[in-house]
């Protein structure tokens, strides 16, 4: 029996198994469905570039917490705006993919891939979507970018998808070419961490200025691979599979891509040396020179031993803390707060200049915001429960004086150590909805 994509009206083969009929040719006209469903009609781009525009032109530089405001409402435009391009890209790739389906009718089917029309190149990349975005994401440090080159990378494939014909480890082969996709973004943009700058009129604290990665973004913990990559050749020295900890993905943004590649392969998507130099497309000395040179400068860059930094399933009293957090933020109470924070505490807020080394620079910014007398006052706040990089974080909700709606406003994960607050990263919230997350509440 043959039908009609209800996308994209293309053929549609039913083959007859059991369970509901099928409505789509492919999974990207699937996906593509899903998206027209969510998005409200007749997005304005146009007013959103406009606004943008206004936006910018009215920009406060002082003071510091205006200028902050003015720029998080920005970036919440900007984010939008990167969606909707996002979207018009992948709606161009659906187009290519549909055409060229027709165009290339007498496809050989690859051993142990079905033929791509009949949706087995489809079934493939959704089988290691999930993985290969992770790995993007520890070579990038951004979900966005990651989320983009994966894209990339699977459009990569599909049009190579004629050699699948000769490949026996497809996985394999989407690895290759999604690092190599990768290393190709590495050359074109300097990503390399640089310490934070002073901010002019902002104590910071007295520790030593911590890494800059403007880049830096968190991956949801519900998006990663549902098995773990099992790894071939255990190394004392590897890093554990399951490692997407903040900690561990600043220290390895250090390194050379090529160096990062060559780890992160090794030593944490669990390829041995053989089919780490294969990957790399590099010889197995160059390989395991890269890796050996790139193992040497993480442990340097890194905070000590793994377990003084790692994540781990989070205790009863990790769970009263991170419910603490938010009782205390959503009462204003700041004496309360200083009672969960570590005297050397670190606070970055990624993409945003501001940074703190102590628990005093840290509660000194933030009692102002939360004072309900001071004229910096920013608001109440609200916070939900959520789990990012393997650590408990909670995304923060705002609501302004005079308005009656809390609005998503950022992403705090944090870092436990002996039972009191060593580290928050707060993030803007424009990923709040690959988060599963509302805007408002």
């Amino acid at each position: 029996m043959t039908g009609k994509c209800q996308t994209c009206s293309g053929p549609l083969q039913d083959g007859g198994g059991p369970g509901r009929a099928a409505s789509y040719c492919s999974q990207a006209c699937r996906q593509r469905a899903y998206r027209e469903r969510k998005r409200p009609a007749g997005v304005p781009a146009g007013e959103l570039v406009s606004d943008l525009g206004d936006r910018l032109r009215r920009l406060r530089l002082e003071p510091a917490v205006a200028f902050h405001a003015d720029v998080e409402a920005l970036s919440t435009r900007f984010s939008r705006l990167r969606r909707l391009a996002r979207e018009a890209r992948e709606e161009r790739v659906e187009r290519v993919e549909r055409v060229e389906r027709v165009e290339r009718a007498g496809i050989v089917t690859p051993v142990g891939v079905t033929n791509p029309r009949d949706g087995g190149f489809d079934a493939l990349v959704e089988a290691h979507r999930r993985e290969l975005r992770v790995h993007c994401y520890r070579l990038l440090g951004s979900y966005d970018e990651a989320e983009d080159l994966t894209q990339e990378a699977f459009l990569r494939a599909w049009r190579a998808r004629d050699t699948l014909e000769d490949v026996d480890n497809p996985r394999a082969w989407l690895y290759k070419i999604a690092t190599r996709v990768c290393l190709d973004f590495l050359r074109r943009h300097n990503r390399r961490p640089t310490p934070y700058e002073p901010v002019p009129g902002m104590d910071s604290g007295d520790g030593p200025p911590p890494p800059s990665l403007p880049w830096l973004q968190p991956f949801p913990d519900d998006q990663l691979p549902e098995t773990p990559v099992a790894r071939s050749e255990p190394d004392e020295e590897a890093v554990a599979g399951e490692t997407l900890e903040l900690v561990f993905l600043t220290a390895i943004q250090r390194l050379p891509p090529r160096q990062r590649a060559a780890v992160i392969l090794r030593d944490v998507a669990g390829w041995s040396a053989a089919e780490t130099a294969d990957l790399l497309g590099a010889s197995q000395a160059s390989a395991n020179s890269a890796v050996q040179r790139g193992r040497t400068a993480l442990r340097e860059a890194l905070p000590g031993p793994r377990e003084d930094w790692s994540a781990r399933p989070p205790s009863a009293d990790d769970l009263a803390l991170l419910r603490r957090y938010m009782e205390v933020a959503a009462r204003a109470d700041i004496d309360a707060m200083v009672e969960l924070v570590r005297e050397d505490a670190v606070l970055t807020m990624p993409p945003n200049p501001f940074w703190f080394t102590s628990r005093d620079a840290l509660i000194a910014f933030v009692r102002p915001n939360l004072d309900p007398a001071s004229p910096l006052f920013a608001g109440h706040w609200r916070h939900l429960p959520v789990r990012a990089n393997g650590q408990p974080a909670v995304a923060g909700y705002l609501r302004r004086p005079g308005t009656s709606v809390f609005r998503a406003q950022l992403i705090d994960v944090l870092r436990v150590e002996e039972g009191r607050i060593a580290q928050i990263t707060t993030f803007e919230p424009h990923l709040f909805e690959v988060f599963g997350l509302p805007m408002t509440l």
